[in-house]
């Protein structure tokens, strides 16, 4: 999807941005470093970098140690470069965002939205954050819900198998036994 987004965007003139947030590394994942690391894609995506920007990476350069922006100032930059042309920012998994990180980041999202009037932001994530997202993005969402269809599980789970580099490791009955078990799993979340 976002390789289908990324290729309608270069032809108008737009950006995109994405972020996945992966359960292993929550900690890490905080909201200063995933949206500096979307600040960082939408930069990449212009002409030249803003001086505002450039200005403030290099002030914090000689602050001890060479301190990274903070949050404020990483969404004022992200407010900034998100007016500049329309802008699609994408957050896969966010459920797996840690808890006490996901108020802070869907605040500073809110934010971005307030300034930057044609920015989109598309969130994936299980049904439970719903309504944690519509509160704090506040009437600026539209919910899709999106289950996977059987058929859909079982070629992406062959297509997986066929390229397993120790083929011998499971045959064919395993295989089947396999697709089974967790076409059964899914069906019944």
């Amino acid at each position: 999807m976002i390789d289908k987004l990324c290729d309608q965007a270069s032809g108008q003139n737009a950006t995109v941005a994405c972020f996945y947030f992966n359960s292993a590394a929550q900690e890490e994942q905080s909201p200063t470093s995933m949206l500096g690391a979307l600040l960082k894609q939408l930069v990449g995506g212009l002409h030249s970098v803003p001086v505002e920007i450039f200005r403030a990476y290099f002030d914090q350069r000689s602050a001890i140690g060479g301190r990274a922006p903070r949050l404020a100032d990483i969404v004022k930059m992200l407010q900034n470069t998100a007016s500049r042309k329309p802008t699609f920012i994408c957050i896969d998994a966010l459920d797996e965002c840690a808890a006490r990180y996901r108020v802070t980041l869907l605040n500073s999202l809110h934010q971005i939205l307030q300034k930057s009037p044609s920015t989109r932001i598309f969130v994936t994530g299980r049904p439970h954050i719903q309504a944690e997202v519509k509160k704090r993005l506040s009437g600026r969402v539209t919910a899709i819900r999106i289950t996977p269809m059987i058929y859909d599980i079982c070629i992406y789970l062959q297509a997986r198998l066929d390229e397993d580099t120790t083929p011998d490791a499971m045959d064919r009955s395993l295989q089947a036994d396999l697709l089974v078990k967790v076409v059964r799993d899914v069906s019944e979340m």
